[in-house]
C-alpha cells in the first residue's frame, strides 16, 4: 500500500514539474523532441532569421511532407513539425503553403497521423509566431484535431504527450489527463520516456516507471 501511495505521489509532482518547466518558454517550440537516429529537417536554432542559414524555404513544404509521410513515429512528426515552424515564422508565404497542403492531405485521405499533424502543426504556429504577425493557424482548431487523432487511433501515448504540451495554457482542465497516459504509455517506449524525462526537475521519470506499485 505504501509502495502505491508513494507512486501515486511521484504522478502528482511529475505534473506538477512538467507543468512549470514547460512554462519557462513556448512548450511545442522550446524544448526539443528526441528523436534518436530519425531523419528530420536540418537542425534550426531558435533564433534563426531568414537569410542567415543555409536552407532554402521554399523547400519547406516539400521537405517537411516527405519526412511526415516516410516515418510514422509521432515523436518524430512533432519535431520535424517544431523545426518548421521555426522556419516558417520567416516567410509567411511558406507557413501559409504547409499548413493549406497538410490541411489537404488531411482532408483527403482522412487518417489519424494526418489530422494530428495538421493540428499540431496550427497549435505550435499559435506558439510561436508572434502578435501582429500574418498567422495561417488563426482559427484553426489545432487542438481539436488532435483529439480527433487520438480518438480515430485509439491509445496512443504519443499523441497524449503532445497534447499535453498543447494543453500546458489553454486547456487546462485537460492537460493531466493527456499527462497521466503519456506517463503510463512511457512504460514500453523508450524515446517518450526520455522526452518526459527531460522536462522534470527532480524526479526522473525513469525512477518512476521502476517503482515497486
Amino acid at each position: 500500500m505504501k509502495s502505491r501511495t508513494r507512486f501515486a505521489i511521484s504522478i502528482t509532482a511529475a505534473l506538477f514539474a512538467l507543468t512549470t518547466f514547460a512554462l519557462a518558454g513556448p512548450p511545442m517550440v522550446c524544448h526539443k523532441i528526441e528523436i534518436g537516429n530519425a531523419k528530420t529537417l536540418p537542425w534550426v536554432d531558435l533564433n534563426y532569421q531568414k537569410g542567415n542559414g543555409g536552407y532554402e524555404l521554399n523547400h519547406l513544404t516539400a521537405d517537411t511532407l516527405a519526412i511526415l509521410d516516410s516515418d510514422p513515429s509521432v515523436l518524430v512528426h512533432m519535431e520535424t513539425l517544431r523545426r518548421a515552424t521555426i522556419y516558417a515564422r520567416q516567410d509567411s508565404i511558406a507557413a501559409k503553403q504547409l499548413i493549406t497542403q497538410l490541411h489537404a492531405r488531411a482532408d483527403t485521405g482522412n487518417a489519424a497521423l494526418a489530422w494530428f499533424d495538421l493540428g499540431y502543426l496550427a497549435e505550435t504556429y499559435k506558439q510561436w509566431i508572434g502578435k501582429g504577425e500574418p498567422n495561417p493557424a488563426s482559427g484553426v482548431d489545432g487542438y481539436g484535431f488532435v483529439t480527433k487523432a487520438i480518438a480515430m487511433r485509439g491509445a496512443d501515448p504519443e499523441m497524449e504527450f503532445a497534447a499535453s504540451l498543447i494543453t500546458l495554457v489553454n486547456h487546462e482542465v485537460d492537460h493531466d489527463t493527456h499527462v497521466r497516459k503519456a506517463l503510463a504509455g512511457a512504460k514500453s517506449d523508450a524515446l517518450l520516456a526520455q522526452n518526459l524525462d527531460s522536462r522534470f526537475h527532480d524526479q526522473t521519470i525513469a525512477a518512476m516507471l521502476t517503482a515497486p506499485k
